[in-house]
């Protein structure tokens, strides 16, 4: 088994702890931008992004270069992009912040999970058992129920996150394809703000200027979660430094009792157990495999 360099896995741990604190706070700017359409505030999300990510691509034409062969891999990315943020947004209304930014983090889970199906890298019996407890551990916050109002934006919520999960998938593939980092976000982003325009264009809700100031905020944090999420995957795969990935929760947590008095219940908390102790598990295990 091929060892990955110790810098390029460090690398991809500092770019993914920042990219959780990044969404964390995106995360709370939605929430704070009040009772707007979810195709809405990801419309506004993206539009900031599109403009980030192309100030950085003008720097050097070099960057707008798609190598053959990726255009696909750039559809697809962005089609599950655009679900996972629809969904979580969703989620982020109807939920406990933590809540919602727990079942968003199943992403790398499912991550793992697609690198298997499509990259082929290899997912022993250690990984696929906390793949599942980790799913168990989801249903805890979802709690399945016909007569519970929290079971539908959960479920939807880890839609989001399985979408998420597909989406690194393919900003992996497209990483070892030679694809720069900065148009895969310009990517994304302008093909969620296209497929929203419709919906914003047919239902458009009036905002106040706080509401557009904190929309615009959201962006600018998804802007740099965007980047510094795809450049933690182009330096290691999803299997080395996801673990990583779930100091979004602390933040969320964080963010989300100082600001909205969130505390999540008690079967929340079990679940969170859950599913961080599976991702430190799974961790563990492949620092094991690679001394």
């Amino acid at each position: 088994m091929k060892r990955l360099p110790i810098k390029e896995t460090h690398k991809g741990i500092l770019y993914i702890i920042l990219s959780a604190f990044c969404f964390a706070l995106m995360s709370t700017c939605v929430r704070m931008a009040g009772d707007l359409p979810s195709v809405q505030k990801s419309f506004f999300r993206n539009l900031v992004a599109v403009f980030f990510a192309l100030f950085v691509l003008l720097k050097d034409k070099k960057n707008f270069i798609i190598p053959k062969g990726n255009l696909k891999y750039l559809l697809l990315r962005s089609i599950c992009g655009t679900l996972g943020i629809l969904c979580n947004f969703y989620a982020i209304d109807h939920l406990v912040l933590s809540d919602a930014s727990m079942l968003n983090k199943m992403s790398p889970f499912f991550a793992i999970l697609f690198s298997y199906l499509l990259l082929k890298e290899k997912l022993d019996p250690v990984q696929l058992i906390a793949v599942i407890l980790a799913f168990l551990g989801s249903l805890l916050i979802i709690k399945p129920s016909f007569q519970s109002i929290v079971c539908l934006p959960a479920l939807i919520g880890l839609l989001g996150g399985i979408g998420a999960g597909a989406a690194y998938t393919f900003v992996r593939i497209l990483g070892q394809r030679g694809q720069k980092g900065p148009f895969v976000v310009f990517f994304f982003s302008a093909f969620s703000c296209l497929f929203c325009l419709p919906f914003v264009l047919l239902s458009y809700t009036p905002m106040t200027l706080r509401q557009l100031l904190i929309l615009l905020g959201a962006g600018l944090a998804a802007s740099g979660g965007q980047f510094a999420i795809t450049a933690a995957y182009f330096h290691a795969p999803a299997k080395e430094i996801s673990v990583y990935d779930y100091s979004q929760i602390l933040f969320a947590a964080l963010l989300g009792f100082f600001l909205f008095d969130q505390v999540p219940d008690h079967l929340s908390i079990a679940g969170y157990i859950i599913i961080l102790s599976m991702a430190v598990w799974t961790f563990l295990h492949n620092k094991k495999l690679r001394t």
